[in-house]
């Protein structure tokens, strides 16, 4: 994972999409958050502050934030009794619920 760009999306003429966005929300990692960020940060730059890849990638950008910071819990919860390991804290910005893990899984 590096901050290179893929060279389709540097293109002048290309207009930024939800799904560029998605397409690099999909490898976020903790290890790999501060890069992404980056990205996505570039991407909706130039874009109005009501499209909806930009609205998408504000909100990705918190989310990259929180999980650089705290670490993350993909699908369940830690189970009662149990604390997350050390280097996880999982808050609502860390944990990713079932059903969006679902959705973001799915082709639409």
């Amino acid at each position: 994972m590096s901050q290179a760009e893929n060279p389709e999306r540097l293109r002048r003429d290309h207009e930024v999409t939800l799904e560029d966005v998605q397409a690099l929300m999909g490898a976020s990692t903790p290890h790999f958050a501060m890069q992404l960020r980056t990205r996505i940060r570039a991407l909706i730059r130039n874009l109005p502050a009501d499209h909806p890849a930009r609205v998408a990638g504000e909100r990705e950008i918190r989310r990259l934030n929180a999980i650089a910071r705290d670490g993350e819990v993909r699908g369940h919860a830690p189970e009662e009794g149990l604390r997350p390991l050390p280097s996880l804290s999982a808050t609502p910005a860390t944990l990713v619920a079932d059903q969006d893990v679902q959705r973001l899984g799915s082709p639409d």
